[in-house]
């Protein structure tokens, strides 16, 4: 409270007509200002004074309700408004303040709601490394049907030996691999054919327990994700969701 505003209310605050709030703020500032303390000493000495030396008349009963009568609800309610709002400003900063931090915890909410989660980021690397490996016509670093030909080509350039199945008598026939990168680390990319489809296996080592294979779908193409033996593998191709699941299976089996 300034100093000008303890002039303005200063017979509020000896008639007791401010507020609680407004009484404290009051108080802090006679405590904090000498110029302001005598101020209101003076005054309130006068006031005790007046209280002191005049007279009092009270009015006749018949008069008080005769005027009582006559004001209107409306003015009566006009005629409160003051005493209640001294000092509106803090409550209106208050509630502008709450509103505030309402909306911005709801937007904080939306935008983690929002947010993908690690594997999904992962499932949109994965399905990109796809669309990248077919767009520039990269599929194979060792172009071979052999699975004892494809195995020995990564040995020495990862830090683990991945699993290389061939898989043409169940109609996935390998025709390759290659690295790549996911997930932050170089990965093994093996590369089979369902028909005139593309299926690309990504696999790495991983320190998630043994899964079941999880079927999604991104951008169009289908995924199946699945952990096994501390690997992680990702299928991703756009055949139809039903042989990539099939193709899971007789990997797994």
């Amino acid at each position: 409270m300034s100093c000008q505003q303890v002039g303005e209310f200063l017979d509020a605050y000896l008639d007791k007509e401010l507020d609680v709030v407004a009484s404290s703020q009051f108080d802090r500032h006679l405590l904090e200002c000498s110029a302001c303390r005598a101020k209101y000493e003076r005054y309130a000495q006068m006031h005790e004074s007046v209280r002191a030396h005049m007279e009092y008349f009270r009015a006749p009963a018949a008069l008080e309700q005769k005027l009582r009568a006559q004001v209107s609800p409306s003015v009566r309610l006009q005629s409160e408004v003051p005493r209640r709002n001294w000092f509106p400003g803090w409550r209106q900063w208050a509630v502008a303040a709450s509103l505030a931090a309402v909306l911005l915890l709801t937007a904080l909410l939306v935008q983690i709601a929002r947010r993908p989660s690690a594997s999904d980021m992962l499932a949109q690397q994965v399905v990109s490394s796809h669309i990248r490996s077919l767009l520039a016509n990269h599929l194979s670093d060792v172009i071979s049907t052999d699975q004892h030909t494809v195995k020995p080509w990564f040995a020495g350039k990862l830090d683990f030996a991945p699993a290389v199945e061939d898989l043409a008598s169940k109609g996935f026939p390998l025709i390759g691999g290659r690295l790549d990168y996911l997930d932050n680390r170089t990965v093994a990319a093996l590369v089979y054919k369902r028909r005139q489809h593309t299926i690309n296996l990504f696999l790495w080592p991983s320190p998630e327990p043994d899964s079941t294979p999880r079927t999604l779908t991104i951008r169009g193409y289908n995924l199946v994700h699945w952990t096994h033996a501390h690997m992680a593998f990702w299928a991703v191709s756009d055949v139809n969701a039903s042989d990539l699941g099939q193709f899971a299976r007789d990997l797994g089996s």
